[in-house]
């Protein structure tokens, strides 16, 4: 395939090929990567599933596109599925997706807290194990880090209580790194959460190597700038050389980026569409860019 491909004449051609079937596999010979959580040696595939924005359009798009999504998920070797807490009718509508037979006991649900008050935490806390169906969830986050001195006590109790099995905390742009910083040389646990892509750079500085040091799985947010990134590149001509890294699209050139620094654990991507999340989850397979052609990819995009 051209390097050229644009990312919507890479999805016609997956359709043409039958890719947008719900459960895609890949092939015998190819298995998404998985790379360790510091603190216990389990291991995560490198590409997870963002569902805020499917979650969100479920009173109006109905439960399938984030069930065909969910599918393509695990039928592709994911498991990691990223929430917050919705207003309980949205939940109420989600939850039985994470407990379909064929998924419950495939997916890493990485929850969050993300409300003001000791109290309102807790019962953000038990609204999710309720509607999720699950006494223990995988991952507790407080969700850019609102109101953490509230809530860090709880998911200490939490995950003494094994009410969850891992904590931390996320971040979603540059202006809270400092304080992320601050907070992760103050306190030991399991998960960081931060924005990260061939854009927003920022987190290779400290960050990054902080959680190496420190012993805690990251996840990545906002690969593609929640959309922005894709107006940058839009009608920009993928490099040829990204060849040299089996990628086939932009999506996958800011993925493959983040992929290429061994300090990051799981990237998320959100879609509603199937055929996204199966290129997202190829930027997985295969090479990824060394230090050098990392350079190159973050001079290239700052020049666009």
């Amino acid at each position: 395939m051209s390097t050229r491909t644009s990312r919507r004449e890479f999805l016609r051609r997956l359709s043409a090929l039958g890719a947008l079937l719900p459960a895609v596999k890949l092939r015998a010979q190819e298995t998404l990567p998985t790379r360790a959580i510091p603190s216990t040696g389990e291991r995560l595939p490198v590409v997870g599933f963002g569902s805020s924005k499917a979650v969100m359009e479920i009173p109006t798009e109905g439960i399938e596109p984030v069930e065909r999504v969910l599918r393509t998920l695990v039928g592709m070797g994911g498991r990691v599925v990223d929430t917050s807490p919705r207003a309980e009718a949205i939940d109420a509508r989600f939850g039985p997706l994470l407990n379909l037979p064929e998924l419950r006991d495939r997916l890493f649900i990485a929850a969050k807290i993300n409300t003001n008050g000791r109290q309102a935490g807790i019962e953000q806390m038990r609204q999710m194990q309720r509607l999720f169906a699950r006494r223990t969830l995988d991952l507790v986050q407080v969700e850019s880090m609102r109101d953490l001195e509230a809530h860090w006590p709880n998911l200490r109790a939490w995950k003494e209580s094994g009410e969850a099995r891992y904590i931390g905390v996320t971040v979603s742009s540059d202006a809270a790194h400092d304080r992320l910083e601050a907070f992760m040389r103050a306190e030991t646990f399991d998960f960081v959460h931060m924005n990260y892509s061939v854009v927003e750079t920022r987190a290779e500085e400290r960050l990054l190597p902080l959680a190496q040091d420190r012993g805690m799985a990251v996840l990545i947010n906002r690969p593609f700038m929640n959309g922005a990134y894709f107006e940058r590149v839009a009608g920009r001509p993928l490099p040829e050389w990204a060849a040299e890294f089996d990628c086939v699209s932009w999506a996958q050139f800011s993925l493959k980026y983040i992929l290429s620094n061994p300090m990051v654990t799981c990237v998320l991507t959100e879609t509603t569409t199937p055929a996204h999340l199966e290129e997202n989850i190829r930027a997985g397979l295969g090479r990824l860019p060394d230090a050098a052609t990392t350079r190159r990819m973050r001079e290239l995009v700052r020049t666009l």
